[in-house]
């Protein structure tokens, strides 16, 4: 029998960019499973999610962030110091930028906040939506920073050129001991993860009448002999006047919302859901730094 005898590598590469740039989706491309929520809303991914996969010696923990972006609420600052908290703390760094926007200003400026010796990788997502001669000249503008490593171009959705991205981050990995069980590919405890699953459908189905505010909380998981779940979870809004447009014409769309959500995390749990949902006001809870910690954010400092 033939022993593998190269050490272990091991390290964190967070994927930073603008809203909607597509961190989730290739994350979850990645990894191969459902680890992060995706929605064409900006400013989807609120805390930091880890998803994490494995080739041959070497364990990748991606770091999925908040978009980068103009922040003013304290809610938005807080995602947003989770994102540049992430980007210190990695090994690698990975720019994800929308190339089939008609500017990349936002990018590039995210990349000059960065230190001229600190080393990036720019993946240009989207390219299929992209005139190749178009991508040459974006390019080109990302070429000119000394601390640009490598350029990759991808689609995340249509997992075109990811290989090449992922090829190229596990060969860099420094050499460590893995930190993850081999079986795991995410660190979200299953009460958050079935919170953010419920909080996906309210974002697809309320889009812009759904209140900024909103979070969701699971309050209690119960797993029965039968081999199903019974899931309760509060859906927390920050004023009164919001908890009609949640539950909807005779509870019709707090009802459509639940069923969408159970039958989502029934396929990825593999066993029979039973979700109970209820909408919570908590008054100005934005503002309230003991109110953070359930989001998995720190209160802006």
């Amino acid at each position: 029998m033939e022993l593998n005898l190269s050490p272990q590598r091991c390290g964190f590469v967070a994927v930073i960019g603008e809203t909607n740039a597509g961190k989730s989706t290739l994350i979850n491309q990645i990894v191969g499973a459902k680890v992060s929520i995706v929605s064409r809303k900006v400013q989807t991914t609120r805390r930091r999610i880890l998803g994490i996969t494995i080739k041959e010696n070497s364990q990748l923990i991606l770091v999925d962030t908040p978009g980068i972006f103009n922040a003013k609420k304290t809610l938005e600052k807080a995602m947003l110091q989770t994102a540049w908290s992430a980007s210190r703390d990695a090994d690698k760094v990975v720019i994800l930028v929308d190339a089939s926007q008609r500017s990349v200003s936002g990018s590039l400026e995210i990349i000059r906040k960065f230190s001229d010796q600190q080393s990036l990788i720019v993946a240009l997502n989207k390219i299929d939506l992209v005139r190749p001669q178009d991508l040459l000249a974006i390019t080109q503008k990302f070429a000119e920073f000394p601390n640009i490593e490598k350029i990759f171009m991808i689609s995340a959705v249509k997992n075109d050129g990811v290989d090449d991205l992922l090829d190229y981050l596990y060969q860099t990995l420094p050499a460590y001991p893995w930190l993850y069980p081999e079986d795991q590919i995410s660190d979200l405890p299953q009460r958050l993860w079935a919170a953010e699953i419920t909080r996906e459908q309210l974002i697809r189905q309320l889009e812009h009448e759904l209140p900024y505010e909103t979070y969701v909380e699971t309050e209690s998981w119960e797993e029965f002999q039968n081999g199903s779940v019974k899931i309760s979870q509060a859906i927390v809004v920050a004023r009164a006047g919001q908890k009609a447009i949640i539950i909807g014409k005779g509870g019709s769309r707090i009802k459509e919302i639940s069923q969408a959500a159970r039958e989502e995390m029934a396929l990825h749990l593999d066993m029979p859901v039973h979700l109970f949902l209820f909408v919570k006001v908590t008054e100005d809870w934005m503002n309230k730094s003991s109110s953070y910690s359930a989001l998995g954010l720190e209160y802006p400092r």
